[in-house]
């Protein structure tokens, strides 16, 4: 089952069930998939939706910081809530150790060895760690190995 027919499921799981917050969420989820699909004319493959999907979780991300900043907790709690939803169709992520031993074997493959060889390194590990991987953590630690 694709990550789109996923979606529409649980939607429907949740308008039998009541739980009118998860519908709410997953039905932003599927405006959002719509729209892109729209926007590019294309149909969504599973790694496009996961896109989709991290990007939303970064801006609720901005959004709580914003909102506790201003002294809004009761906003930044909804966010935060609507975090939790969004982050059940992303993949487990990637613990630091894992991530290290990725950038390892793509510095072997590229032979990336110095500040200069950054791009090519994150080119390689990009399309390996998206979804599974926070790129700035990421990125931050080829900077490290790097430097």
């Amino acid at each position: 089952m694709t990550l789109k027919q996923q979606l529409i499921e649980d939607m429907k799981a949740a308008m039998k069930g009541g739980d009118k917050h998860s519908l709410g969420v997953i039905r932003l989820v599927n405006a959002a998939i719509k729209q892109r699909e729209v926007d590019e004319r294309i149909e969504l493959d599973d790694a496009a939706v996961l896109a989709v999907l991290e990007k939303m979780v970064k801006q609720r991300k901005d959004s709580v910081t914003q909102y506790a900043g201003a002294g809004r907790e009761d906003l930044a709690q909804i966010e935060r809530d609507e975090i939790t939803v969004i982050e059940r169709y992303l993949p487990e992520k990637l613990g630091e150790a894992e991530i290290v031993a990725a950038i390892e074997a793509a510095k072997a493959q590229t032979g990336a060895s110095s500040p200069a060889d950054i791009g090519k390194l994150m080119g390689v590990l990009k399309p390996q760690l998206a979804g599974k991987a926070d790129m700035g953590e990421v990125s931050r630690l080829v900077k490290q190995s790097l430097g």
